[in-house]
């Protein structure tokens, strides 16, 4: 295990080091073969899909180029506001090229359906979505994914490029956070 801990909180493993290396491999060949021959533009939607996105890239044995998109809906809550704020906009023209968005989760869907809709105003050859975890349970609007890791039950997960009020990115799997009451 990863020695993290914080006052009140625990991280039970959910997804190894392993796991998530062999699925991402298996969705890196995926995406090699149907974006044969295209222009290909990977964009992380930052901050909890950069570790995601590295190893995906890397798995991914056909041209392509690299973009990244930042957004919060989150803030220090484990739980979406519904308000989505661009933290960092593309640096590349996106008209014509063929997207695939690379997120670290799709919650309820509300941040996804408002990216989609937004860089669909720029034109887009195609606009396609891989995510490493999706909770299908939480879903508050019908999301198109292409390409998913893993489903999980409606838990808050954390670690993998995946946190909780900035802290637990640096896990290398995927786990579960659980709260504890503390006596004060």
């Amino acid at each position: 295990m990863y020695p993290i801990t914080y006052p009140g909180e625990k991280v039970r493993m959910l997804y190894s080091v392993e796991a998530i290396a062999a699925r991402v491999k298996a969705l890196g060949e995926q995406i090699a073969k149907e974006y044969a021959g295209k222009d290909l533009l990977t964009v992380g939607i930052l901050k909890g899909s950069f570790m995601f996105m590295a190893d995906l890239v890397r798995a991914i044995d056909a041209p392509l180029e690299v973009d990244f998109l930042g957004v919060s809906s989150y803030g220090n809550h484990t739980e979406t506001s519904g308000v989505v704020k661009i933290t960092h906009d593309l640096s590349c023209d996106i008209e014509g090229r063929h997207l695939l968005l690379v997120e670290d989760i799709v919650d309820t869907g509300l941040t996804m359906r408002y990216l989609l809709d937004f860089l669909a105003t720029r034109h887009p050859a195609s606009m396609r979505l891989c995510t490493l975890l999706e909770k299908p349970s939480n879903a508050r609007s019908e999301i198109e994914i292409a390409y998913k890791g893993f489903s999980i039950p409606n838990e808050f997960v954390v670690g993998y490029g995946l946190d909780y009020a900035g802290r637990y990115r640096n896990l290398p799997w995927v786990g579960v956070l659980e709260f504890s009451l503390t006596s004060g």
